[in-house]
């Protein structure tokens, strides 16, 4: 009778458990269904499955031992390449943390300079390197200002004969604390007073300059000239000297101003930048030909560090990258000898980095340090404008481009319009007298014009009525 009793307890005992741990069990079972559908995934959705392994091409696998490359990632010699590429291809190796490490033996890559050093070796006092006429087959056939810029572009230290050390120092102390909101940086030739003297009294104005909207912020200004084409002529440099003394705002090196040499300005003036106006937020950097709507740049630089402030690297991009420009992509070396921007097929073969026209870009003063240090790594190139492309390659900055930076003048006949010149920040080219007039009309827009907005790309424009 009581093991018929103990064995109903247990038969009580089971039918009453079995559901709670069945319960159990499907609460366990959901809870961890609920965890694993809120951990995020490292592979996208949709995304077939990565292998766990991939093996390059040009590996090998014997099936003994894991895949290996057979051949070697960098090659001893080099190959027969235009003058410029086989420079920088030495100069990039030579910076090359792989094959250059700080501390170690450098083994065999002693061989690969010995080829090749004779083409980034530097004369002492910047004289002329007449050795490299031989590298260059065609070099007799090469037009005068190609001849004169290979002979002489491993130079890139002058002195300076006209210096402005203090032209950032000037400002309001709450300024300096800040530091100055907007550098111009205009290159300009001897010759070329009437538009240094039109920039003076329009868009060049240094001191406390208002936005159109906003509050603006305190500009300076600084001319970037070298010596004429008449060489030692005392009598330019003697007037010039009386106009720094004047205005305070020339700059000027001791080398030629030549159209190939426009480079050397800028890795110029990015040390004087350096070592005089460090703190500066932003630099306009254009020609003098140019004409600029700084109280509507001022504007837009300010919402450009407003959203900084707001977004810091969620969105968008720092200030330590910032660029802006007509931005030029899929440009290609010219080869016709009639253009002044030729570059020989025997000199430079490739296509060229994306860069902006540079009648006029602008980019931050934090960027302006970064420049410095790696065109030390770039071979300096004829063009200006490509070779700050070349630079921002290395430092991964991707240029921005903004359809109010016209460096190629209007569209068509979009200029006619009434307000056309409302819809822009900078124009080029201009003359000294239209710069005046175009200066009355942007600073006293009629009722009509004072509604427009910076112009936008037609493309994207027609893109989004489609849509």
């Amino acid at each position: 009778m009581a093991s018929c009793l103990c064995r109903y307890r247990r038969r009580i005992l089971l039918c009453l458990c079995t559901p709670c741990i069945l319960l159990a069990c499907l609460f366990i079972y959901v809870a961890l269904a609920v965890c694993l559908s809120m951990t995020p995934s490292n592979t996208p959705v949709g995304a077939p499955p990565l292998p766990p392994y991939f093996i390059a091409s040009g590996a090998t696998n014997s099936g003994l031992l894991a895949p290996y490359p057979i051949n070697s990632f960098w090659k001893y010699e080099l190959s027969n390449e235009a003058h410029w590429n086989m420079i920088q291809h030495v100069i990039d190796r030579q910076h090359n943390p792989i094959l250059r490490p700080r501390n170690g033996s450098l083994g065999n890559y002693s061989r690969v300079d010995n080829s090749s050093a004779d083409l980034t070796q530097q004369k002492p006092g910047c004289f002329p390197n007449y050795d490299v006429i031989w590298s260059l087959s065609d070099y007799f056939s090469l037009p005068s200002q190609m001849q004169r810029f290979v002979i002489s572009m491993h130079c890139r230290d002058y002195p300076v004969i006209i210096d402005q050390p203090k032209v950032c120092g000037n400002a309001s102390q709450q300024h300096q604390a800040e530091g100055l909101m907007l550098l111009l940086a205009i290159k300009s030739q001897a010759p070329n007073f009437e538009n240094r003297q039109a920039i003076r009294k329009t868009w060049g104005r240094s001191g406390l300059v208002k936005g159109q909207v906003g509050k603006g912020g305190q500009v300076r200004r600084v001319f970037l000239l070298a010596k004429n084409q008449s060489g030692h002529d005392l009598d330019t440099v003697k007037k010039l000297k009386e106009e720094s003394k004047k205005f305070g705002d020339i700059i000027m090196w001791d080398f030629l101003d030549a159209f190939f040499n426009l480079t050397l300005k800028d890795i110029l003036f990015w040390d004087w930048f350096s070592k005089n106006c460090h703190n500066t937020r932003f630099v306009f950097k254009g020609d003098d030909d140019v004409f600029l709507r700084t109280p509507v740049l001022l504007d837009y630089l300010q919402k450009v560090e407003a959203e900084a402030r707001l977004n810091g690297s969620r969105r968008g991009k720092p200030l330590e990258e910032f660029y802006v420009g007509e931005v030029i992509t899929s440009a290609a070396p010219l080869r016709s000898k009639t253009t002044k921007y030729y570059i020989p097929d025997s000199f430079y073969k490739g296509m060229y980095p994306s860069y902006a026209g540079g009648g006029g870009v602008v980019y931050s003063g934090a960027l302006v340090l970064r420049l410095l240090e790696v065109s030390k790594r770039v071979h300096l190139f004829p063009i200006d404008d490509v070779y700050l492309g070349m630079c921002l390659q290395r430092l991964g900055v991707i240029p921005t481009h903004h359809p109010a930076f016209l460096t190629f003048d209007f569209p068509n006949d979009e200029g006619k319009k009434p307000c056309a010149h409302h819809t822009i920040v900078l124009v080029h080219k201009r003359s000294p007298k239209e710069m005046r007039k175009l200066w009355v009309k942007t600073q006293n827009p009629s009722y009509k014009c004072r509604k427009v907005t910076l112009r936008k790309d037609p493309e994207k424009e027609i893109e989004k009525k489609e849509t």
